[in-house]
């Protein structure tokens, strides 16, 4: 199922796409996480990482519950943004030298991902709700609470020490 194609019909069509896109970004997350720990020098930093990859494990649960309460079986479909926000953190991580730089931009590609994250389940709680799939929108909103969560935890870390550090 293509994204804007005919197999897309109606707004459950599109919500059980959008569970497969993310589903799919969630398991590249969890691969690409740990190589992001080990190039993390700030031990919060590390710390937070670390954190998160448990955290999108049990992420990746709730997503499978959902699509089960959801009468579907999790599936992933390709996801192109997610794709594109990990090969980016790998190229931009790759090419600095100075670890507290680093770290900065270690900071800046999990916010890239997170926001991606927050879109993507905020619209899903969206959908849900419009569905009258409340049971589904309350299991996803605790995603969309924990993202939010790891993004102002990273926005603190980098203004309170790394971007300093960096400068």
């Amino acid at each position: 199922m293509g994204l804007f194609t005919k197999d897309i019909q109606t707004l459950d069509d599109l919500f059980v796409h959008t569970l497969q896109d993310i589903y799919y970004a969630e398991n590249q997350i969890t691969k690409a996480l740990p190589k992001m720990i080990a190039k993390a020098t700030d031990p919060e930093l590390k710390s937070g990482f670390e954190k998160h990859l448990a955290e999108t494990e049990g992420q990746i649960q709730r997503l499978e519950r959902v699509f089960e309460m959801h009468g579907h079986t999790p599936k992933a479909v390709t996801c192109p943004a997610i794709d594109g926000i990990i090969k980016e953190t790998n190229e931009v991580s790759g090419e600095i030298g100075d670890k507290t730089v680093l770290d900065a931009a270690l900071i800046a590609c999990a916010q890239a991902v997170e926001h991606y994250e927050i879109t993507r389940y905020g619209t899903l709680v969206a959908w849900a709700k419009q569905l009258g799939r409340d049971d589904c929108a309350g299991v996803l909103q605790q995603t969309l609470d924990e993202e939010r969560a790891t993004d102002e935890r990273l926005t603190r870390l980098a203004e309170g020490q790394v971007n300093r550090r960096a400068a």
